[in-house]
């Protein structure tokens, strides 16, 4: 218990027992004696009357609800306290590992010879690299994912079961969840009164660092130039990036939104749940509700390209 209110910065309440042990975290109404738990508002108020848990970080407004034995640990925003203290204690929840338990390069995994493996990389059973891929220190290849031929992935990233990724570069401490498929190509055609004749797609895909990409993502390369994932930025699942599109540093773009080809995004700005923003738009987006101008192509484009390689 000391370490948490350290570690939180939490003032607990008189009489603590700061010796006490916890050994994990749960909502305010399956807490057990053992368990760290948190009430931020009134809407769990009347739950903290009841709770059986071992200790609550909350706000001195609703301390005094605790019951006798719950140690309570008064903090300024007790949800952000709580994410630190399941940061620490769950750390190997906040990246995935290898399903089979791999150490290094499974027998099953396919390498090219002119793949250059980091340090500590650990291939599941199946996957596939492609020629002259590099792949940084540290990183996860899981169980089936092909990775094409000349792929830059950082360190210490995690790219998911299923997923293939080609014509890309990708940053540091990327996580890529199962079942994406990254650099493909974009959705390009002209059409004539005969049909529909291919437009060749040559530009890739970069990804900054930090950034993560939830399950059956597609994220298309770029046509003439990169479609560009900034810094920091976190895609949910079932999401649909066209070719060109340029994302800001710090986006949040939620589950099953599609941003067509040559979308500009700032950086900052979230992407309600199941949004549709069509080409050549350029959106602020606050809240659940897209606000969206069209980008003038004639005019200079926001400022709000991140840097076209990852550092």
């Amino acid at each position: 218990m000391a370490e948490i209110a350290a570690l939180t910065r939490a003032n607990p309440c008189a009489g603590a027992d700061l010796s006490r042990i916890i050994t994990g975290i749960a909502p305010i109404d399956r807490a057990g004696a053992d368990d760290l738990t948190f009430v931020k508002d009134a809407q769990y108020a009347e739950a903290l009357a009841t709770s059986r848990a071992g200790a609550v970080l909350t706000t001195e407004r609703f301390a005094h609800q605790a019951p006798a034995g719950v140690v309570t640990l008064n903090v300024r925003k007790p949800y952000e306290a709580f994410v630190t203290v399941a940061r620490q204690m769950y750390g190997s929840a906040l990246r995935p590992v290898s399903a089979f338990g791999t150490q290094g390069i499974a027998p099953s995994a396919v390498v090219h010879p002119t793949a250059q493996i980091g340090s500590d990389v650990t291939i599941d059973p199946f996957a596939v690299i492609g020629p002259s891929v590099t792949i940084g220190a540290g990183t996860l290849i899981a169980a089936h994912a092909m990775i094409g031929e000349r792929v830059q992935i950082g360190t210490d990233c995690a790219i998911g079961a299923g997923s293939t990724i080609t014509h890309a570069e990708v940053g540091d401490r990327v996580v890529i969840h199962p079942g994406c498929h990254i650099g493909q190509d974009g959705f390009g055609y002209v059409s004539d009164g005969k049909g529909h004749i291919k437009i060749p797609q040559i530009g890739r895909v970069v990804i900054h660092n930090d950034v993560e990409v939830g399950s059956g993502t597609k994220i298309d390369r770029g046509g003439l130039r990169d479609t560009i994932i900034g810094e920091g930025t976190k895609i949910d699942n079932l999401c649909q990036i066209g070719h060109n599109c340029m994302i800001g540093r710090h986006c949040i773009i939620v589950a099953q939104s599609g941003l067509s080809g040559s979308v500009t995004r700032p950086d900052r700005r979230p992407c309600s749940p199941d949004a549709q923003i069509p080409r050549l738009i350029f959106c602020l987006a606050r809240g659940q509700k897209s606000a969206i101008w069209r980008h003038d192509p004639g005019k200079p484009e926001p400022k709000s390209e991140p840097k076209s390689r990852p550092e």
